[in-house]
């Protein structure tokens, strides 16, 4: 089984309970799973000890892609985690009336590709609240599970 690390940053707690679902999914499934807020971890070697790497954020703005504030703190450092040759996922929540709708998902996606991640699957985009989305949550987890199998 796979040790999975969920690193997310969230404002309204969307993100959030997004990261928490997908671990429950990965979890029941046997794997090891640790979900961490990026707000409260240090950047360096966090991807080192975990087999596959998935980060979520809230996208806000609307004439530029700006990440959930954590977030956008978190991504230059990305480098710094370890998580290059890593199987890697990105997901977050946003709202679709906005120009950039998820764009943080597609940043992100961007950043780990630049720095040697492995993706596994194209990114979730859940707009608005995430609670009404759950059978789309948890069709992205296990799509996750048959990648890094």
């Amino acid at each position: 089984m796979a040790a999975i690390l969920i690193a997310y940053g969230s404002t309204t707690g969307n993100t959030a309970y997004m990261a928490e679902h997908i671990g429950r999914t990965l979890s029941s499934a046997g794997h090891t799973v640790t979900v961490k807020d990026v707000g409260g971890v240090d950047a360096e070697g966090l991807c080192a000890d975990y087999d596959v790497c998935l980060f979520g954020s809230s996208t806000w703005g609307d004439e530029d892609i700006e990440l959930q504030d954590d977030f956008a703190d978190f991504l230059p450092d990305m480098d710094k985690t370890g998580v290059k040759g890593k199987k890697t996922a990105v997901f977050g929540a946003g709202d679709s009336s906005y120009t950039h709708f998820c764009g943080a998902v597609d940043a992100i996606a961007e950043k780990l590709t630049e720095i040697g991640a492995a993706p596994v699957v194209e990114g979730l985009k859940i707009d608005g609240d995430p609670r009404s989305e759950q059978g789309d949550i948890e069709s992205w987890a296990k799509d996750v599970l048959k990648a890094v199998a």
